[in-house]
């Protein structure tokens, strides 16, 4: 995959004479390139149309991930959050279409956010959070600008990379097993199923329920399944609240009923809650730490995802370059900071785009009409708080079992290789952090490495790398030793 200022010719951008471009095309073919890409407007409507079917999911989980509390106590209201969603995928999405002129749509990034719940907010304030995706998100945008992303990415073993998209993937599936209550934390053991052994309860029933249907409807390559999933929980779910089966304090966040109308003026309340202060009590190396951990939950699939999608939808060439992947993987950075000042979380390229692609989106207008599609829910926020959370959980877990796939790409009969990534896979939701998975994956890497006499074989990235992370494993005993903390 390498990046170029010379943008490359696709095949349908290379025709010659008998190529497919008419004569007296529109604004609109011009400007992205449809004709030449060999489609048509009515293909790009329905790929952006399909892409966003495929992603609104996220409308209902990213409320979800973000439902905790801060290190104050404070808690996002759940439409506010909704609308930033909203309008943070809107805006990326249509930043890719106009100017990066890719089908490639954008929302909040599950494994950023399952690090701002879980780690940042633990120990920060959610305002002070949002500031950490803006500063991650103006990380990678450097990155890009330097050329330098693409130098890490190729640094990183590549079954390296495949392992924390597998560890991230475990990782988001155990915040989907928990927050659906089919796990908890155990008596006698760490975890357990259900609060003492057993499942507890109709929510969580309808939570198994619920992913199993997903599980079916993707067996049989029914596209939209993760929001037919929801969609189909959620109707169950609304009609077991009417005929009071159900006790309202056993949902999680509250009895799946409408407040109000269907339609209202979306809450902007977030945007623009943004603090870079007040972190002298966490001190510097734990906000390093952080931006560090955010940068790597938010930049390792985004690369390969752009150039999956771009191959699949005939842009790249036969070196991984397309048209506007410079564009495109800057976009992709700024929806770090873009998100963080909506108050959503960081913005990322969805796999999902590739859904559009196959109903033959090939350019940025199929982004645009998916943009389109997410602002138009800014108005509807009230359908989607309805959701319950154990329903919305569901889809978690079955994107968590997706990004597991990357397994098949792996030499397992490789100690040298199955080791390092073992530790990284396991590692994420067994310590609930992704970092802790990589610097154990990167630090064995080069230990076998040396162990079996390749030390020429490691490259000054990793070596610096792996002192990074021995640093992060040993902070407490070294702050001791120097007498600071």
């Amino acid at each position: 995959m390498t990046q170029s200022s010379v943008e490359p010719k696709t095949t349908a951008e290379d025709a010659g004479n008998g190529s497919r471009v008419p004569a007296g095309r529109s604004w609109l073919d011009r400007y992205f390139h449809i004709s030449k890409r060999g489609s048509t407007v009515a293909r790009e409507v329905r790929g952006g149309v399909t892409t966003f079917m495929a992603m609104a999911y996220i409308l209902l989980l990213n409320p979800v991930i973000l439902s905790g509390k801060d290190v104050a106590g404070d808690s996002m209201a759940t439409k506010a959050v909704i609308t930033a969603t909203a309008f943070a995928a809107a805006l990326t999405t249509l930043l890719m279409g106009f100017v990066g002129k890719v089908p490639l749509a954008l929302a909040a990034g599950l494994s950023v956010s399952g690090v701002i719940s879980s780690q940042v907010a633990p120990e920060m304030t959610w305002p002070q959070a949002m500031g950490m995706c803006v500063m991650y998100g103006v990380v990678i945008m450097l990155l890009v600008v330097t050329g330098l992303r693409e130098m890490i990415m190729n640094a990183i073993p590549l079954a390296l990379k495949h392992g924390i998209t597998m560890g991230i993937g475990l990782f988001i599936a155990i915040i989907g097993l928990v927050k659906g209550g089919f796990v908890h934390p155990g008596k006698a053991t760490p975890l357990s199923l259900g609060p003492a052994g057993e499942l507890s309860g109709w929510p969580v029933l309808l939570f198994a329920g619920t992913l199993l249907l997903i599980f079916m409807l993707q067996a049989r390559n029914i596209p939209g399944a993760i929001l037919i999933g929801i969609i189909t929980g959620t109707v169950v779910a609304v009609i077991l609240n009417a005929m009071d089966v159900i006790a309202p304090d056993q949902w999680a966040n509250g009895a799946p009923e409408l407040h109000g109308g269907a339609i209202s003026s979306p809450d902007f309340s977030l945007f623009g809650d943004v603090e870079f202060g007040g972190w002298g009590e966490v001190g510097a190396m734990t906000v390093g730490m952080i931006v560090f951990t955010l940068v790597l939950a938010g930049f390792f699939d985004a690369m390969a995802t752009i150039i999956g999608v771009g191959t699949e939808a005939n842009l790249a060439d036969e070196k991984g370059r397309m048209p506007g992947l410079s564009k495109a993987l800057f976009i992709d950075g700024a929806g770090g900071a873009i998100g963080g000042v909506a108050g959503g979380s960081g913005q990322t390229v969805f796999v999902e785009s590739a859904t559009g692609v196959g109903e033959g989106a090939r350019t940025g207008l199929a982004s645009v009409v998916t943009g389109l599609f997410f602002a138009a829910c800014l108005f509807f926020t009230p359908l989607t708080a309805i959701v319950p959370q154990e329903v919305a959980s569901a889809a978690l877990v079955v994107i968590g079992a997706m990004m597991m796939m990357n397994a098949r790409h792996v030499d397992w009969a490789d100690r040298a290789t199955a080791i390092p990534v073992f530790l990284t896979v396991v590692l994420m939701p067994f310590t609930y952090t992704i970092t802790t998975g990589v610097a154990a994956g990167v630090i064995s890497w080069v230990a076998i490495k040396i162990a079996q006499g390749k030390a020429r074989e490691i490259g000054a990235f990793m070596w610096g790398l792996t002192v990074i992370f021995i640093v992060y494993f040993a902070l407490n005993p070294i702050e001791g030793w120097l007498g600071v903390h």
